[in-house]
């Protein structure tokens, strides 16, 4: 996988969900690229693991649905990191797969606490130290789901539509404070997320796509880290898309 050495030199990011899939990929080419990262999980194993496998500068063993939990990791990475350049909003789970009528209520209510909440919670939490060094990038990952609704899967589908209009929203308010926000919308990619779905919804989705496969996550990771670097610095409060021509908007 090809990188920009050094375009990441000096700068300090969190990444949650950092234990694997997306966050993981995502975290190991920012280190790679001269960054320093703090992983968020909740797989205290497997962050661990991740954690040494990348040279990650530490590590915060939480559920970012947790509020309170999510403030003081964000005390305690900026303690860490020195600062905070970079967040990438990665942790999220698919809840669910079944029709309105019967969707559980129980996994409704954790899907959005953790897809949509949870995010909300950890960008609530590290803009002010952004906003005191003037400058900052927030990826907050979504999914076409967000775009066009995927069946039997509501609470996704809901939970990733609020991540784009809570990434519009804010990346207009800290337009002119030096922080740049923007979402990324995946279409199906081969991640350890596929594990909570049925094979039948794994091959909907790949069917849906144009190019006929299921994404690679360094195709991903390599659209996030450009959204999460000095390069992207004109574009805010907007959506980046890897769906192999699923979506066009």
């Amino acid at each position: 996988m090809t990188g920009f050495t050094g375009r990441f030199d000096g700068r300090a990011a969190i990444v949650t969900g950092g234990a694997s899939g997306l966050g993981h990929a995502t975290a190991e080419r920012i280190v790679r690229e001269g960054g320093r990262v703090c992983l968020w999980d909740r797989e205290e194993e497997a962050l661990a693991e991740a954690a040494a496998a990348i040279g990650a500068a530490g590590t915060c063993a939480i559920d970012v649905a947790d509020a309170g939990a999510v403030a003081a990791a964000a005390q305690e990475s900026a303690a860490l990191l020195g600062k905070v350049d970079i967040l990438i909003c990665s942790a999220g789970i698919t809840g669910a797969t079944a029709p309105v009528e019967s969707y559980p209520l129980d996994s409704w209510q954790r899907v959005i606490e953790v897809n949509l909440n949870g995010l909300f919670y950890c960008c609530r939490a590290i803009v002010p130290y952004m906003l005191a060094n003037g400058y900052g990038r927030i990826v907050n990952i979504a999914s076409v789901a967000g775009k066009e609704g995927n069946p039997f899967a509501s609470a996704y589908s809901a939970s990733k539509a609020g991540v784009l209009g809570f990434t519009k929203s804010l990346g207009k308010e800290v337009a002119e404070k030096g922080i740049i926000v923007n979402a990324l919308t995946p279409a199906t990619f081969e991640s350890p997320i596929l594990a909570q779905l049925p094979q039948s919804q794994v091959d909907y989705m790949k069917g849906k796509i144009p190019m006929g496969r299921l994404g690679e996550v360094t195709e991903s990771a390599a659209m996030v880290c450009f959204m999460a670097s000095t390069e992207c610095s004109f574009t805010t409060a907007a959506t980046f898309d890897t769906s192999g021509g699923r979506t066009t908007y």
